[in-house]
């Protein structure tokens, strides 16, 4: 036999930018649901996890496995039409049901041909339609809660490979008519644990179709203007919201560091309906930006010189936001919801959410200015990009960031080889907990399972864990994710008196 047909090389897994990777013990590309049913049970046959990935946009520990990892591309078919098997009186025309693996770039177009869009998205397309649901994945509009809101049921293959439907009591489907045509399935029309499911870090099974809420196609405008964040401000205190309602999408980016005059620079970005192919609409964004983003190199560029001469960064994020402002761009929307080449910049995150109520969200923006400040003075650590703010409405999924309240989410962007960038992000975690930060699951994060604190953040997380301890029975979906969080199926029991007499004997 030839050497290469006797020796296997285990293949190592990586996220998109290169922080995260594990060596799982296989990599594995269902095209089927009966090949997941498959795999899940042999997992449990072999004593080993299994975890589904999508594009590995995460930048957290959140998808890793040591088990068997699911790649999902393979499950991406989005059939015309209405979904099947719905209850009188569901609009059909307004539901679509996909199959969870499909990429929001190959969902976005399809849609669009049959007329259709996403109501929201966030600023990147290339995460999977089980990827933006596991974590909350969010756009910015307070009318607009995540992407997880938008789903109406959907198919999880849980512990023993069981296939559950699962959706809210009102939900969509007949369970006559699924019973008649799925009697191996179990339809699950249950509040509380659709709302535990929907958002569930992929600890709970691995999501293979969803059914989807969307609307007629539309097209956005975009402006982009400069100012201060004493502007900003001002209307964010106001009690009546009214920038935010007077646009369909609003969000800041921020410059952590005062200019000489002390003021902190903003680009506040709005998106807001237009008629389609209106004359003289712009129909692209600054090709240089876009050209310069793209380009390979701008990355390490960007990281040398902030290498060897960090006191830059405020001046070097000032002339970012100034490249960026344009004054209009228009395009079908999900074309305008992503915001272009500037997700190729090689770069990493952490996102908290703090409650979008009262004089808080100013309070913690306001905090992020001292810390960063902080860190400069003492340890010349600096940002190597500005700050966001998103917002986003409450949902009422268990475990999403938003759950409960009106959340306004600030996205800390740094390049790849910032120095001192994860203590930097750690610190500001840390600072904007006491504000009642609750960090992005999928980007970069200190959470523990220690002294309650995920309990402490998440006011329906008993219920969550109860979905949990029913879909992960076993702990087939277990990970180092779900160990650090402490959500990991508890595997130690004290040992008999037999265990302690053999260990000893072993001294």
């Amino acid at each position: 036999m030839p050497l290469r047909a006797r020796v296997r090389r285990r293949t190592r897994w990586q996220n998109h930018t290169g922080n995260q990777g594990v060596d799982p013990l296989e990599i594995v590309r269902p095209t089927t649901l009966a090949e997941l049913v498959e795999l899940v049970q042999r997992a449990e046959r072999d004593g080993v996890t299994v975890r589904a990935v999508g594009s590995g946009h995460s930048w957290s520990d959140v998808a890793l496995t040591t088990g068997f990892l699911v790649e999902t591309h393979g499950l991406d078919r989005c059939p015309p039409g209405p979904p099947p098997h719905l209850r009188e009186g569901v609009d059909g025309e307004r539901l679509v049901w996909t199959e969870a693996g499909i990429p929001l770039h190959k969902l976005n177009p399809l849609l669009h041909e049959r007329g259709l869009a996403l109501s929201n998205m966030g600023g990147y397309d290339a995460q999977t339609v089980a990827g933006v649901l596991a974590t909350s994945t969010h756009g910015s509009g307070i009318a607009f809660g995540p992407i997880a809101d938008a789903v109406r049921s959907l198919d999880l293959v849980a512990v023993g490979g069981a296939v559950y439907r699962i959706e809210p009591a009102d939900g969509p489907t007949d369970p006559a008519a699924f019973a008649a045509a799925h009697p191996e399935r179990e339809l699950v029309q249950d509040d509380d644990a659709f709302h535990a499911v929907v958002v569930s870090m992929g600890c709970m099974g691995i999501v293979y179709g969803v059914m989807l809420a969307v609307e007629p196609a539309y097209c956005l405008r975009e402006v982009r203007t400069l100012t201060t964040w004493a502007a900003v401000k001002r209307d964010l205190l106001d009690p009546q919201r009214t920038v935010l309602g007077a646009h369909r999408h609003y969000e800041v980016l921020v410059s952590p560091y005062p200019d000489k005059d002390g003021q902190h620079t903003c680009l506040v970005t709005t998106r807001d309906p237009v008629r389609c192919r209106r004359r003289g609409a712009i129909r692209t964004r600054s090709r240089l930006v876009e050209l310069t983003s793209a380009f390979p190199l701008t990355s390490s560029i960007l990281n040398l010189i902030l290498g060897v001469w960090p006191r830059i960064a405020p001046r070097l994020i000032d002339a970012q936001m100034k490249a960026i402002a344009r004054k209009d761009y228009e395009n079908v929307s999900y074309k305008v919801l992503n915001i272009g080449h500037a997700n190729l910049l090689r770069a990493y995150s952490s996102e908290i959410g703090v409650p979008f109520e009262g004089d808080t969200h100013v309070h913690a923006v306001e905090r992020v200015f001292e810390v960063a400040a902080q860190r400069r003075r003492l340890g010349a650590a600096f940002h190597s990009s500005a700050f966001s703010l998103r917002f986003v409405k409450g949902s009422p999924a268990f475990a999403s960031m938003m759950h409960g309240r009106d959340t306004m989410m600030i996205e800390l962007i740094l390049l790849t080889h910032t120095e001192g960038g994860m203590e930097l992000l750690a610190a500001h975690e840390e600072a904007l907990y006491a504000l009642g930060g609750r960090p992005h699951w999928g980007q970069v994060n200190t959470l523990t399972g220690s002294h309650e604190l995920v309990a402490s953040m998440y006011p329906r997380w008993a219920d969550w864990l109860a979905a949990h301890a029913r879909f992960n029975a076993s702990g087939v979906f277990d990970a180092p994710f779900a160990k650090r969080v402490g959500i990991a199926t508890a595997r130690f029991a004290a040992g008999t008196a037999d265990d302690a007499g053999r260990a000893d004997a072993l001294r």
